[in-house]
């Protein structure tokens, strides 16, 4: 499953649609490190509205796509876990430490736009 990558200003929103196997996971990593790149983007917002579960290697994959957007200069907010996935995670003692979250894309935008941490 491809996941739109949209431009806006400085910052890529990457928009997840529905549930993402393991594969497509790993494409959107790639996908958005190369666009980090080719924009020389300030940001990322990874928005996971749409998603009912968080997996362990999901919360694993965000981690690693977050600290390598960092490594090429840029910074990652993951904006939209539901309520329900928030309090399976914490059951499941999983954990997306080291990355900023935000209710939504547009606190997301003032998270990377003021750079506080969340």
């Amino acid at each position: 499953m491809r996941v739109p990558i949209l431009k806006q200003g400085d910052y890529l929103i990457a928009s997840v649609q529905d549930s993402l196997a393991d594969a497509d996971l790993l494409q959107l990593s790639e996908n958005l490190l190369t666009q980090v790149g080719l924009f020389h983007s300030r940001g990322v917002i990874v928005d996971v509205t749409a998603l009912d579960v968080m997996d362990s290697f999901a919360c694993r994959a965000l981690r690693s796509l977050a600290s390598a957007i960092r490594f090429r200069g840029a910074e990652t907010v993951i904006v939209g876990i539901q309520p329900e996935v928030a309090f399976a995670m914490v059951q499941l003692g999983l954990d997306l430490a080291g990355i900023r979250t935000a209710l939504d894309v547009e606190e997301g935008l003032e998270l990377l736009g003021n750079g506080k941490d969340g």
